[in-house]
């Protein structure tokens, strides 16, 4: 057996190959071996039994706001790792906005990284924003270790973020395929936004015509267009319009780079089912029906979407009012994922295997990070989280660790209870007790 310092043994341990009893060997903080369940542990090395608790590979969620610094009080780095750990995720991957300054300099992800270095319970890495006026930052900003650029095609919601018109998309895109980088876009067409119907107020139905799938189509087509020409690398972020499907699948089909991801509160809610003036169930793009739901799945399960990731984009209460059009749009959802994404999986009939996949494993390798995490296996980083995967619970807002404790989820019976999150072979949650910080701050690797 190979040298360990510690062995985590469990009779469901989550592979590259599949599911099953194996002890894991850890040395270092790396795993450094995956053996058979009853191999002998080596001289002096610690057993952690886990039973028939499932160990998978610690979550990667490449898109999350933490707000942090100048909206602190939205968000902030301590509680959102914190709230991430109790849900099985050991690295995020913070967004350029809605912090105060966005990310959008090498001085300003300097102070970024200031600010987050002592408050970090898992890993973090970030991303840089591309602007109108910040062509000549791109560059830079990649040298100095981002994990790729953030772009809105339509207004951001904050005015310190402005959104790329379509000879700005193709400017920022034409930098950022020089030198190989990756665009990660918020794709939603200005013009069908503001043809739309905009009644504001309660109805959730009027906030839904609002955001037609057709704003999302339009704006797809166009990234593959640019993406295409330039042979650029580019993802879709947090897709709900499942008529954009078929043009993203057919875009891989020609060889086009490109990339898609979706969200828990795309997977999980539906547009029947939320109240007028919830507006905690408020995102753009919007929450829709269910017929368009059950085609993000079958994407998921063909590869025409790639990941699951939060959104993470939380505000203070009393931004979710109860005027669709004004309240504040973001679900909260960082500690909820794994078992929101979970809870309807298996109900489709899909395996923990899968959910691994969308969440750990095709994350790690959108944003480079794929020989260190994502995956059980020898020489990748130690990040577990076990999960006791028939267990419920109820979802009690006030039990959340995100700073604002306002959810869609709330009252929500879900399945999947983490028992534990381990980062580089410690752990770092068990039970609702947490340690210090021990998160490290990540660059993306050259």
């Amino acid at each position: 057996m190979s040298d360990a310092e510690l062995v985590l043994r469990s009779t469901r341990v989550i592979t590259p190959e599949g599911t099953r009893a194996a002890s894991v060997a850890v040395s270092g903080g790396t795993i450094t071996a995956v053996l058979p369940y009853h191999a002998p542990l080596p001289a002096g090395a610690r057993l952690e039994e886990l039973g028939d608790d499932v160990l998978l590979p610690g979550l990667v969620d490449t898109h999350v706001h933490v707000n942090d610094p100048g909206r602190t009080h939205w968000e902030g780095f301590w509680t959102a790792t914190r709230a991430a750990a109790a849900g099985g995720i050991t690295t995020l991957v913070d967004m350029p906005l809605n912090s105060l300054p966005p990310t959008t300099t090498v001085d300003h992800l300097g102070v970024k990284r200031e600010v987050a270095a002592d408050k970090a319970h898992i890993d973090i890495g970030f991303w840089g924003g591309a602007l109108p006026d910040n062509v000549k930052d791109l560059r830079p900003l990649h040298d100095a270790g981002v994990f790729g650029f953030k772009a809105f095609l339509s207004p951001s919601g904050v005015d310190e973020f402005p959104h790329l018109d379509r000879d700005a998309l193709a400017r920022s895109l034409t930098e950022i395929a020089g030198f190989g980088g990756l665009l990660i876009v918020h794709a939603e067409d200005p013009h069908h936004l503001d043809t739309a119907p905009q009644r504001g107020g309660p109805r959730y139905a009027d906030f839904l015509a609002s955001r037609p799938r057709a704003a999302e189509d339009s704006a797809v087509a166009a990234l593959i267009a640019q993406a295409k020409r330039l042979h650029a690398r580019v993802h879709v972020l947090h897709l709900s319009s499942s008529d954009a499907l078929p043009l993203i699948a057919a875009a891989k089909a020609e060889g086009v780079r490109i990339t898609a991801e979706t969200c828990p509160h795309y997977l999980t809610l539906t547009a029947e089912e939320v109240p007028d003036g919830a507006s905690e169930f408020k995102c753009c793009p919007p929450i829709r029906e269910a017929a368009n739901q059950d085609l993000l799945w079958q994407a998921l399960a063909d590869g025409t979407i790639d990941c699951v990731v939060t959104d993470h984009s939380p505000s203070t209460a009393d931004l979710k009012t109860g005027d669709f059009a004004t309240a504040w749009g973001g679900i909260s959802g960082l500690q909820l994922s794994l078992a929101a994404v979970w809870t309807e999986a298996r109900r489709r009939g899909h395996g923990l295997e899968d959910v691994v996949r969308w969440m750990s494993a095709n994350t790690a390798r959108l944003v480079g990070l794929d020989t260190r995490k994502g995956a059980i296996e020898a020489g990748r980083d130690a990040d577990f989280a076990v999960l006791a995967p028939d267990a419920s619970f109820t979802v009690d807002p006030a039990a959340l660790q995100h700073r604002n404790r306002v959810t869609a989820y709330a009252g929500r019976t879900l399945y999947g209870v983490v028992r534990s999150t381990w980062l580089r072979g410690e752990r770092i949650v068990a039970d609702g007790e947490f340690t210090a910080p021990k998160g490290t701050l990540l660059t993306r690797t050259p």
